[in-house]
């Protein structure tokens, strides 16, 4: 109906151009509103209060002749002027009632669109360190980039979804070491236990302390018996001092790594390392898998040096002039893009650092022909953005091309109790503890209920609530309402007669009736600005909104009517409500269970 309104307003722009009221020249942008005053019409444009000045007359004035060259339409069946120049339009009650049969007919293809064209749009999302379990904050990050990517998808684009597996680098190296430090723990309580004397050492203050570094730790013993089991003096043979020993926890630690790969050499080493990792990214999948989230690519960074991509990226930005040398290291000139410094990619060590991971990551995905690179990061992350957007110009690819979205961690509260989080210290509440005390539904939808740049504070009392506080409680109940009511048909012995009911539509004249469907009318163009913005917390205000009007429909108006053509109409209207609730409960990862 907006779409059509606007052809209107556009025909009655052309109008006044041949009249020379309005510059021949002019394209403005029509914007057409639903009213904010049921009493003042269905819909609003403000046209009028953009074009007075071109035209050189007051807004009410132009607005009046704008008014009188409309074209007549049967979808319209009053136009009004009101303030400084609003122009609002009543639509027909065939219009209004039009939109119960699209969605009957549709189902769960109601609201779709092909606004995104097929583009190929490549979604990064999570990529947490496989360094321990997902906790709370990344289970923000989880369901927002899942449900963007469902929106981006249901708007016509190709979407794929990849976890970037930072399997490379120092921190992989501390979760190896810590797992074979919990190894010769396991060892040393063996000895003990047949009386023997054990390996006796203080655990590191920088190394990963959670349990489960301990059961990969015997699954290490599993699969290497006591093989690798090394004496403490070999061990911390010189290594520094830590903290809690007025030494440095930072070269402790690095030593440390060093000696494990020096006392089990490269190729057992590198063993220990891959059951730390895959351990660790399986539990990672697994989790993410029961939550709802699916990608179709876990992108291994230490892949990007194998395969070559690291060196060819850095190559195109050397032959480009972007990158110099500087005591004994090399530095990518992303000053020159806008960022505030210059970014190391190779130490003077000849190691590559993480940002030229980033880059050759980057160019990868070009390389690979998305025609869209959607960033999710965590807003911790916010220094990112300069320096990837300086790659992306410096390789020459347009800078239109690349989004990013900011995701505040989720702060989690027990009463009124923060509980602190740090996966090094293994003191962190999981994502599947929060899944198994709240649901998947209330996690799902409370994680998208908010701008994802927003601070966000996870009330697990309020989750877990079966009231109309609750808004995941209170929009699955509207749709589990909608299957009580057609399950009371047979406790009557009636029928639903589908295409009786929407012949009988203008029977359904009440406001409350009139709301629903006004609504439901909403929901493509909410869906299609949820994955053009990537905003999915719009939908999840659009579904508290549609759920409350059907409950303040429902209490007001029987649905199950002796009457039959008004129970007809009722019970079209029911399901075209419970359809939408449906669709746009699947695109937010929620489920719409049909009893409560």
């Amino acid at each position: 109906m907006k779409e059509h309104i606007a052809e209107l307003i556009s025909a009655a722009i052309d109008s006044l151009k041949q009249q020379d009221i309005l510059p021949a020249d002019l394209s403005p942008r029509i914007m057409v509103e639903n009213a904010k005053d049921k009493a003042h019409g269905d819909f609003a444009t403000n046209i009028a209060l953009m074009l007075a000045k071109p035209a050189g007359c007051a807004p009410r004035e132009l607005a009046q002749k704008l008014v009188d060259a409309l074209p007549q339409s049967s979808s319209v069946t009053q136009v009004d002027i009101a303030g400084p120049g609003f122009i609002n339009f009543f639509a027909s009650a065939a219009t209004i009632t039009a939109v119960v049969a699209d969605v009957l007919s549709q189902k769960d293809a109601f609201g779709l669109s092909k606004v995104g064209g097929h583009q190929k749009i490549q979604v990064e999302f999570v990529s947490a360190n496989p360094t321990g379990p997902l906790h709370v904050g990344h289970g923000r990050g989880a369901a927002y980039g899942a449900t963007v990517s469902d929106f981006l998808a249901a708007a016509g684009f190709d979407v794929y979804r990849e976890y970037y597996v930072n399997d490379a680098g120092r921190q992989m190296d501390i979760l190896a070491t810590s797992v074979w430090l919990r190894y010769l723990e396991l060892e040393s309580l063996e000895l003990e236990s047949e009386g023997q004397n054990g390996i006796a050492f203080d655990f590191p203050s920088n190394g990963y302390k959670g349990g489960y570094i301990l059961d990969i730790a015997k699954k290490a013993q599993d699969q290497f018996g006591d093989r690798l089991v090394r004496s403490a003096a070999d061990v911390f043979s010189g290594v520094a001092a830590d903290e809690p020993q007025g030494g440095d926890k930072e070269a402790h630690i690095d030593g440390l790594i060093a000696q494990a790969k020096a006392l089990l050499g490269a190729e057992t080493y590198d063993v220990m390392f891959d059951i730390a990792l895959e351990d660790i990214r399986g539990d990672i999948e697994n989790d993410l898998g029961e939550f709802g989230v699916a990608y179709q690519n876990w992108f291994s960074e230490r892949s990007l040096t194998r395969g070559g991509d690291v060196e060819t990226a850095l190559k195109k930005l050397t032959d480009a002039g972007h990158i110099y040398e500087e005591g004994g290291a090399q530095w990518f000139r992303s000053t020159a893009f806008g960022d505030d410094k210059d970014r190391c990619v190779v130490r003077d060590n000849g190691m590559t650092t993480y940002f030229a991971s980033d880059i050759a990551y980057m160019h990868n995905k070009f390389e690979r022909g998305f025609d869209k690179l959607l960033y999710v990061f965590g807003a911790d992350h916010h220094g990112y953005l300069p320096r990837l957007k300086a790659v992306c110009q410096a390789l020459d690819y347009p800078l239109e091309k690349l989004d990013f979205r900011l995701v505040q961690f989720a702060i989690l509260y027990r009463g009124s109790e923060r509980v602190q989080m740090s996966t090094r210290s293994g003191s962190f509440v999981t994502l599947r503890e929060l899944r198994e005390e709240v649901g998947n539904d209330a996690a799902r939808f409370f994680y998208v209920s908010r701008k994802s740049d927003q601070h966000m504070d996870f009330d697990l009392d309020l989750a877990k609530s079966q009231s109309k506080d609750n808004p995941v409680y209170y929009i699955q109940y509207a749709h589990a309402r909608v299957c009580s009511v057609m399950r009371k048909l047979a406790e009557h012995e009636w029928d639903f007669d589908q295409e009786a009911g929407l012949a009988a539509l203008e029977l359904l004249d009440s406001d409350y009736e009139k709301n629903l469907m006004v609504a439901l009318a909403r929901y493509p163009e909410v869906l299609e600005n949820c994955a053009l913005h990537y905003e999915p917390h719009v939908m999840a205000q659009f579904m508290k909104e549609l759920a409350s009007d059907f409950h303040t429909w429902y209490n007001a108006l029987k649905v199950l009517e002796n009457d039959a053509q008004i129970r007809n109409a009722r019970l079209a209207l029911s399901e075209a409500v419970r359809q939408v609730l449906a669709n746009g409960l699947g695109l937010l990862g929620v489920s719409a269970p049909e009893e409560m």
